[in-house]
């Protein structure tokens, strides 16, 4: 699957990308919510298995009037737990560590950052959890999906499309990483999936990559490391990564990683 073959709706906030594959549909979703959130739609049989929820009220009621009408089965809640007013009715699983880190992790933090800073555009209400999600297989709608557990939350392998969903990507903007130690696990993750040979990746601030964007990924992670490894302090880090990187997007991303690497 070439991840620029697609059509193309619009919403009345963003606009929906989606994938046919034969039995099964994804409907990818880029919000334009000022994170550049994305949400994925699994279609099988006229039913919908979300992953990951909108979490600013304008792409929340755009995406529940598109699904309005339409069978869900479930929402996988795994790295954005705020938004609550999105399918408020609908099944909602995570797993035991992802409930965690949004009530009381670094998620939470999160939540909290963005609502002092967008203020009533940002649903920061909860979504509760009704379904315990482990390490493993679950049948959701009649999707079969593979529960990657993760330092923070999980990750979702969906086998039918040949597809992994992950927190970040972004083979041509900064993510967080939480030093160097982080960056190796990414690596060794990314790694993973190329030889798994995913026909795509999955982020839920990235529209679908492929496994060259996972390559170019690894190649930055290293890099990052290496301008880490010869800078005194976060300033000087951020100007040398710049300058290697002029045209990458993310740069609140970059202030994060500069905090983690020179606390």
């Amino acid at each position: 699957m070439n991840k620029k073959d697609f059509t193309t709706v619009g919403l009345a906030q963003g606009e929906m990308h989606i994938y046919d594959f034969g039995g099964v549909k994804l409907h990818a979703y880029q919000t334009g919510d000022p994170l550049a959130d994305e949400v994925f739609l699994v279609e099988k049989a006229g039913k919908f298995v979300v992953i990951e929820s909108p979490c600013f009220t304008a792409s929340v009621t755009a995406l529940n009037e598109y699904l309005a009408g339409r069978e869900v089965a479930g929402v996988l809640v795994a790295y954005h737990g705020a938004g609550a007013a999105f399918l408020p009715e609908a099944p909602k699983y995570a797993t035991a560590n992802a409930v965690e880190y949004t009530r009381q992790g670094g998620g939470k933090a999160l939540i909290d950052q963005f609502t002092a800073a967008f203020g009533s555009a940002f649903d920061s209400s909860i979504h509760s959890i009704t379904h315990t999600l482990t390490e493993g297989e679950t049948v959701i709608g009649g999707i079969r999906f593979v529960i990657h557990q993760t330092a923070e939350a999980f990750d979702v392998e969906i086998p039918e499309i040949n597809a992994v969903y992950t927190h970040m990507l972004g083979h041509d903007c900064h993510s967080i990483v939480a030093g160097a130690g982080h960056a190796d696990a990414m690596i060794a993750q990314l790694r993973g999936y190329i030889q798994a040979g995913y026909d795509l990746i999955l982020t839920s601030h990235y529209t679908p990559e492929d496994l060259k964007d996972a390559e170019t990924k690894i190649r930055y992670l290293e890099e990052l490391k290496a301008i880490a490894a010869s800078c005194a302090d976060g300033t000087s880090f951020k100007a040398a990564v710049r300058e290697r990187y002029p045209a990458y997007g993310g740069e609140n991303y970059l202030d994060m990683t500069a905090g983690f690497f020179f606390p």
